[in-house]
């Protein structure tokens, strides 16, 4: 029978607590209470900003919403570049089960997609970063689909945009191309990266540690695209004008050549080409040389091609006149203890014949009847050291001294081309002068159909006056026969220029040049080619830039539907012998 306890008689109860004690426990759990409320009221509202921001660094992110660049387009609606939707693989090295078979097999697959060795994948799949790392970026939309099919842990894709070229090479040094954020690095691409660009919209989301979005917060706002940019560059005559200059550059084994098409109304620019070139959107292993555009980069002695501005000004001041007779016998002339020669002494000449014959003994002659400053004004006037308002980089001014500097010597061979250095492109614009009755025009690389308008440099009658002289040197018994054309009339001047290197000539290289315009009585275009160091036997501009001048004016007129102006003589071929009908 168990025993019965009496607890209320039990010593212990029996025994009095302190009243302190009591009163102590209570205060500590009241203090608790307080505590806890003190905490809650910081954290739900005198820090509540605080934390706001600790839990967003953690899981909440602001999503860029990249816009559609603008394209790019030729001046009749063809596309020269243009934005593609592309997957760009990234991932989180630690979520990648690599010791599984099933796995490894799914990244070999991965690997060929990506078109990159499995080592190079290990590799970066090793990182020392184990929460993200690029895998590649700007891959095929298709190629993405094919790798999110294959269903990897820890392997994700982001939807990118990337550039297409489809005029490729020939356009290249006009395009340009961007980098893999989609930013402007040359050509145009760079010139209005702002406008093509637009302006990127933005989405704040919350993310779990995968990095999939898990809610939307915030108000999203929207991508502003890009605006499309449409080019004075007609991409057919550009690809005809890379093309022939292409082949030239092969035939003479020259280093280098570019060629300029100028609209001589609205002063568009048609074509400008360079060789060697590159593929805007393959530019593996690129080296500067392909990537200069040479036509308005590079600068050189213009030569002969200056000549006209020369007669000109002496046409323009009253000195001369087309049939002024100047003696360039015996074929060279001394000027402070140096001499100027001919390549042929070409005897008594008229002023005209001194453009035909190129006679720098004649130019030499003419030219030191003027004062230096008239001369510099009339250069500087028609853009020589003046850097083109044309809103491309990389544009240079080229080079043409105060006058007041000049010794003799040094004005004598300014008027035939040495002394001062211009680009290819400055040649062609400045040989508007001739093409718009005395006005030299701004060049554009927009399309414009409005008429420029240009800055006087000589008057009409004196422009039609040397534009005969240039019909004169690219016809019977001038310098550049080469440059005549089928159907149209033409009018040019050839130059040749030793290259300099350092503070001398070097032996052997020469730069050949050719500009001019045509049809010759209303000049619709004007063309400038350059081929650098040309070493096939043939180094005159005559003979080397002439050719192709004459078949990108040909080609050109034909797709802008101007008419003919000279009879076409129908010519057949029998037997190996040409039959006139």
């Amino acid at each position: 029978m168990s025993r019965s306890v009496l607890y209320t008689s039990s010593p212990l109860l029996a025994s009095k607590t302190p009243v302190w004690r009591s009163k102590f426990i209570v205060a500590m759990i009241a203090l608790g209470f307080v505590g806890l409320g003190a905490r809650a009221a910081y954290v739900q509202v005198f820090g509540n900003a605080f934390f706001q921001r600790q839990g967003e660094v953690r899981f909440a992110r602001t999503l860029e919403l990249p816009a559609n660049r603008g394209k790019i387009l030729d001046r009749n609606g063809l596309i020269l570049a243009s934005s593609v939707p592309a997957s760009s693989i990234w991932a989180i090295p630690e979520d990648v089960e690599q010791d599984k078979p099933d796995v490894r097999a799914k990244l070999k697959q991965l690997a060929t997609l990506l078109d990159m060795p499995l080592a190079e994948l290990n590799a970066k799949l090793a990182d020392e970063d184990k929460t993200f790392v690029w895998i590649k970026r700007q891959l095929d939309w298709d190629v993405g689909q094919q790798i999110a099919a294959l269903d990897i842990k820890g392997i994700y894709q982001r939807k990118e945009y990337k550039r297409q070229y489809p005029e490729g090479e020939s356009a290249a040094h006009v395009v340009g191309f961007t980098n893999v954020e989609d930013k402007g690095q040359e050509g145009m691409e760079l010139a209005f990266n702002s406008e093509l660009a637009g302006r990127a919209g933005s989405r704040r989301v919350i993310k779990d540690r995968l990095g999939r979005v898990v809610e939307g917060v915030g108000e999203t706002v929207p991508p502003v695209d890009g605006r499309d940019m449409q080019l004075s560059i007609d991409s057919k005559v550009q690809f005809f004008a890379y093309q022939k200059l292409r082949d030239q550059v092969a035939a003479h084994k020259a280093k280098a050549g570019s060629v300029v098409v100028l609209d001589a109304h609205t002063g568009e620019l048609l074509a400008l080409a360079n060789y060697p070139s590159y593929v805007p959107d393959k530019r593996q292993n690129l080296t500067g040389e392909q990537l200069r555009n040479r036509a308005l980069t590079d600068v050189f002695e213009p030569g002969s091609t200056m000549k006209p501005f020369t007669i000109g000004l002496a046409l323009e001041s009253g000195r001369v006149r087309p049939d002024t007779i100047v003696d360039t016998t015996p074929g060279r002339v001394t000027i402070t203890g140096s001499t100027i020669s001919d390549t042929h002494n070409y005897g008594v000449l008229t002023v005209e014949g001194v453009i035909q014959k190129s006679s720098n003994v004649g130019t030499t002659k003419i030219a030191m009847q003027m004062p230096a400053r008239e001369m510099w004004e009339t250069f500087s006037a028609a853009g020589f050291g003046q850097k083109p308002q044309l809103g491309f980089p990389g544009v240079v001014s080229g080079r043409l001294r105060p006058y007041k500097t000049w010794r003799p010597i040094e004005q004598a061979t300014m008027s035939y081309g040495y002394g001062l250095s211009a680009s290819l492109f400055q040649m062609a614009r400045s040989y508007t002068v001739f093409a718009n009755g005395g006005r030299v025009i701004p060049a554009t690389l927009l399309k414009s159909s409005a008429p420029a308008i240009g800055v006087p440099v000589f008057s009409e009658r004196t422009a039609d006056q040397v534009r005969k002289m240039l019909q004169m040197a690219a016809g019977p018994g001038g310098t550049g026969q080469k440059a005549q054309t089928l159907g149209y009339s033409v009018g040019g001047k050839s130059g040749t220029a030793r290259k300099q290197v350092g503070k001398s000539y070097a032996a052997g290289k020469y730069r050949a040049w050719f500009t001019g315009m045509a049809p010759i009585d209303k000049p619709r275009i004007i063309v400038a080619v350059m081929i650098d160091e040309p070493s096939n036997g043939q180094v005159y501009g005559g003979l080397v830039a002439a050719p192709v001048f004459s078949e990108v004016v040909q080609q050109t007129l034909r797709m802008m539907g101007v008419q003919p102006d000279m009879a076409v003589k129908p010519q057949i071929v029998t037997n190996g012998v040409e039959e006139s009908l």
